[in-house]
């Protein structure tokens, strides 16, 4: 088994601390280890009224980062040393901002505003500001529900910065690959990451056998459609020749000569979907965003 910093007993010790020091209902607390590999806090937080934080020394930022997020209101329990004895603390997340993690601990976070499900579609606002220009968080919505994601899902997301996101919270417990060609676009998505605190993203530059090597093999591929595109699918069906595809396009043209594609590289189960969504404006018209074509396929 592999070795962990907090094991079982550790995890039962602390639980029995806070189940003496506090009122929390143990039942819904959920148990986050940030100390392993991918574990995303600030969503967690985010979606759960009880979270039960486990973590090493150091992360000076933690509740700046908590604070930022707009998690400033949460209440949070500890105590000053590594062992789960002695007195408790209790503060509201606002006021630790300047803090750091100084001893490895566990701590527990009461979020009154959690909400218990992640409503995917998140406002264009929400994401960081920089070179990429989001798609409508609509048709945002719609890809996400195509891509019938599962926690422990590794997902490649190419130049798809804001599903890129949306992928990460949603796999909580896998990967998401985020490709980006522009120094700009992996600017970004850096600070989406950061914005998010999100730690089961891996960003690269490129597609071909050597980047992905030392990535899991993905699940699932969402593109946007490029000159680069084919040349993409085959490097991620030597990858991972079960791997599900949805490409996004706005050139009909494309879209019209995917399937021929698919059938070449020896993808099925092809389904080419056009989405079309009209706002009310406030002179009472209707204005048309540009509709895309969604093309789906498994190898």
């Amino acid at each position: 088994m592999e070795d962990h910093l907090f094991t079982n007993a550790h995890i039962l010790a602390w639980l029995q601390y806070f189940a003496e020091n506090t009122r929390v209902d143990l039942e819904k607390v959920k148990l986050l280890d940030i100390t392993r590999k991918n574990k995303n806090l600030i969503p967690t937080v985010e979606s759960h009224s009880s979270v039960l934080v486990f973590t090493e020394a150091g992360h000076p930022d933690i509740f700046y980062r908590m604070w930022d997020a707009g998690l400033g209101e949460c209440d949070v329990w500890y105590n000053e040393g590594s062992d789960p004895t002695g007195p408790i603390l209790h503060s509201k997340l606002k006021d630790m901002i300047n803090r750091g993690i100084n001893a490895s601990a566990g701590m527990l976070i009461l979020n009154p505003n959690a909400r218990s499900t992640y409503k995917i579609g998140m406002r264009n606002s929400s994401f960081s500001r920089g070179s990429v220009h989001y798609v409508g968080n609509e048709i945002r919505a719609v890809i996400l529900s195509k891509m019938h994601l599962a926690q422990g899902d590794t997902v490649c997301v190419i130049s798809g910065e804001s599903i890129a996101v949306e992928s990460a919270i949603l796999a909580c417990e896998g990967t998401v690959i985020a490709v980006e060609y522009s120094q700009g676009d992996r600017t970004t998505m850096e600070e989406n990451v950061r914005q998010f605190g999100l730690n089961n993203i891996a960003i690269i530059d490129h597609v071909d056998d050597e980047t992905l090597a030392a990535l899991p093999a993905p699940s699932l591929a969402f593109l946007v459609a490029s000159a680069s595109m084919e040349q993409e699918l085959a490097c991620l069906l030597r990858r991972n020749p079960h791997i599900e595809f949805l490409i996004y396009t706005l050139d009909f043209r494309c879209a019209a000569t995917l399937p021929a594609l698919f059938e070449r590289l020896g993808i099925g189960e092809t389904e080419v979907v056009q989405l079309s969504v009209s706002k009310l404006t406030a002179k009472g018209t209707f204005q048309t965003e540009p509709a895309p074509w969604l093309i789906s396929g498994r190898s």
